[in-house]
């Protein structure tokens, strides 16, 4: 049978979240807190970097565009989360839905891509420091995050055109809280062969080709750390993998049980919570993982504020 490229429903339900109806405002105010904490924590990575020149190096370079990528990542999903939380329709546009589908998948994507260039940088920063500014010049980190940019735009682009050719018949309701790919596709009365194998074979190029590269970067570096028979050797390399590989581990832990091996036995409140984990959760650690415990970042806070601090004096002068 002849499918059509056209969608015979013009919007989506989204469920949302497995909440009870009395626990509702209790999750908004952690969901909005959750949600504010992400955005003031990524911002304010993003302007110092941008406003402190003792900054502007590679790994900050790669350190901004994670935090903007976080920034938006979270933005994609939890405004229309807390939106629908008060209300009594949750509902999506068609078109709304793809956007949502296609930027969430770009974010995702990116953060990818990013986290493996952060580990390389850190790998020459350690394991060949006297060459660590030849490694990683400027038109290599340039030309890494480009490429970074260049190819999730790209594969988010392409799921979603192929999202696009689908149909949807009768069913609307998504049991999740944003349009999800693999929950869109269950919605769909039309073949999705092609969609799955694409998934499939783009997502080891997005998800476990970066997730082994990160892994071997950070296992080169306890290596090369622990040549040197000393507790103070221990606990630089612990100090700099073990937090960074939670979050890694986190992040790619659940899009590879969500999309790469589901399973007939995950119920939709496992899967949701999975989400929620690498939607909201991780956005939020990461400026505090990456950032907020880094020496360079404290001193760029503190000079940014002395510096505001003396114009404003100026200023009260006059």
């Amino acid at each position: 049978m002849k499918m059509g490229n056209q969608s015979v429903i013009s919007e989506f339900l989204l469920l949302g979240l497995p909440i009870e109806p009395e626990q509702q405002d209790l999750f908004y105010v952690l969901f909005l807190a959750m949600y504010v904490t992400t955005v003031l924590g990524n911002l304010l990575i993003v302007v110092l970097i941008r406003l402190d020149s003792h900054l502007h190096m590679p790994m900050y370079l790669f350190l901004s565009n994670l935090s903007f990528s976080d920034l938006c990542f979270s933005s994609v999903t939890m405004p229309k989360l807390l939106q629908n939380m008060q209300s009594q329709v949750p509902s999506i546009p068609y078109a709304g839905c793809l956007a949502q589908m296609y930027f969430f998948l770009l974010f995702a994507d990116l953060e990818s891509f990013l986290l493996v260039a952060m580990a390389y940088d850190r790998y020459v920063a350690i394991c060949f420091p006297l060459h660590y500014t030849i490694i990683m010049s400027p038109r290599l980190c340039l030309s890494l995050v480009v490429l970074s940019w260049v190819l999730t735009t790209s594969i988010s682009l392409l799921h979603t055109l192929l999202m696009a050719h689908l149909s949807f018949c009768a069913d609307n309701v998504i049991p999740h809280f944003f349009c999800d790919m693999s929950a869109l596709l269950k919605l769909a009365c039309s073949d999705i062969q092609i969609n799955e194998m694409v998934i499939f074979i783009l997502g080891g190029l997005v998800i476990i080709v970066p997730f082994l590269l990160i892994f071997l970067s950070y296992a080169r570096i306890v290596s090369s750390i622990l040549k040197v028979p000393s507790a103070r050797g221990i606990r630089k390399a612990f100090s700099t993998c073990g937090s960074h590989l939670s979050v890694v581990s986190l992040f790619y832990g659940t899009i590879i049980g969500l999309y790469l091996c589901p399973s007939d036995n995950n119920s939709t409140v496992k899967e949701t919570v999975m989400a929620v984990m690498y939607t909201v959760v991780t956005p939020m650690l990461n400026p505090f993982i990456y950032s907020l415990r880094n020496q360079d970042i404290k001193g760029a806070l503190g000079r940014i504020f002395s510096k505001w601090t003396i114009q404003f004096s100026l200023g009260e002068g006059f």
